[in-house]
């Protein structure tokens, strides 16, 4: 039976923890879950559900995030990587499987980027590699709402932003995941002494995911209707990581975690245990990308 710890570790003078569930008896290296500024180590059930049993599944309050200290203003990534080496260091492990959702896609490549030799195989899911000025026009309306006490505004106004709502493009259960994404924001603002200080720094985040990568095994997927940044965005983005693979996940948007959550954990398993990915429920995989596939900047 897996067994449960929690650990804290400090990064430049920051206090932030992680929590492991340990597999006995894994058949692959530990797989750690980066999600968005609100998802921390907590958020992830399905993970262990779908991970549990074959590797050790190890989830993250990074600093700027949950029970973890905040982040000083002004601060760049680089401390967040150097957190999650922080906890491939406590884990005793030489390498680690990495998995990034939205905000937490942009932590998990720039680790990859800064320690590839540390990264068995890399997941990177809803990745935000375009974000439009219509986009972030949305989201500062709902950041307003915030700055005059208006949450329940804003909690509403960020949800419909993050989500698609057209409805020619179906989406399963969208209406529920978008009532959740709203609860999980006023319930943040409410518990957490620094969630708006988060939700701000996410919001007007612009994460640099050029440079490309080489030598890290990598999958990509998108929401079929992921309306943050559009799956043929996110496949270009791909382009950019040698010999990496790209999934569509139907009938979902950037939300699809919580959409459909057991498939998106399935195909994660499937990745991480080198086992074939054409079979995955609810996807459609693209060839492998060639070395040689770059795409244009800005485009």
């Amino acid at each position: 039976m897996a067994e449960e710890t929690i650990r804290t570790l400090s990064v430049h003078g920051l206090r932030y923890g992680y929590r492991v569930l340990r597999q006995p008896v894994p058949r692959t290296e530990p797989v750690i879950v980066l999600g968005g500024a609100l998802q921390g180590m907590y958020g992830w059930p399905q993970m262990d559900d779908h991970l549990g049993p074959f590797a050790s599944v190890v989830t993250a309050d990074l600093p700027g995030m949950g029970g973890a200290d905040p982040l000083p203003p002004g601060t760049g990534e680089d401390i967040l990587h150097a957190a999650v080496a922080g906890i491939i260091d406590d884990l005793n492990v030489p390498r680690v499987n990495l998995f990034g959702f939205s905000y937490g896609a942009s932590i998990a490549f720039g680790c990859a980027r800064q320690y590839p030799g540390r990264i068995a195989r890399l997941i990177l899911g809803g990745v935000p590699a375009h974000i439009s000025d219509a986009q972030r026009t949305r989201w500062g309306r709902a950041v307003d709402r915030l700055a005059t006490g208006d949450t329940e505004g804003f909690a509403t106004l960020a949800a419909a932003a993050l989500m698609c709502l057209d409805p020619e493009r179906p989406v399963h259960r969208g209406e529920l995941a978008r009532r959740y994404v709203r609860r999980s924001f006023l319930h943040a603002l409410t518990h957490s002494p620094h969630a708006a200080q988060s939700l701000h720094r996410s919001l007007g985040h612009r994460p640099d995911f050029s440079g490309g990568l080489t030598g890290v095994p990598a999958l990509v997927f998108a929401g079929e209707h992921d309306t943050v940044t559009s799956p043929e965005r996110q496949r270009a983005f791909a382009a950019t990581i040698e010999g990496s693979r790209f999934v569509t996940i139907g009938e979902s948007d950037h939300w699809v975690v919580l959409e459909r959550p057991d498939d998106v954990a399935d195909l994660v398993a499937r990745f991480f245990t080198d086992c074939s990915l054409e079979a995955a429920p609810g996807s459609a995989v693209l060839p492998r990308q060639s070395a040689g596939m770059r795409p244009v900047h800005g485009v």
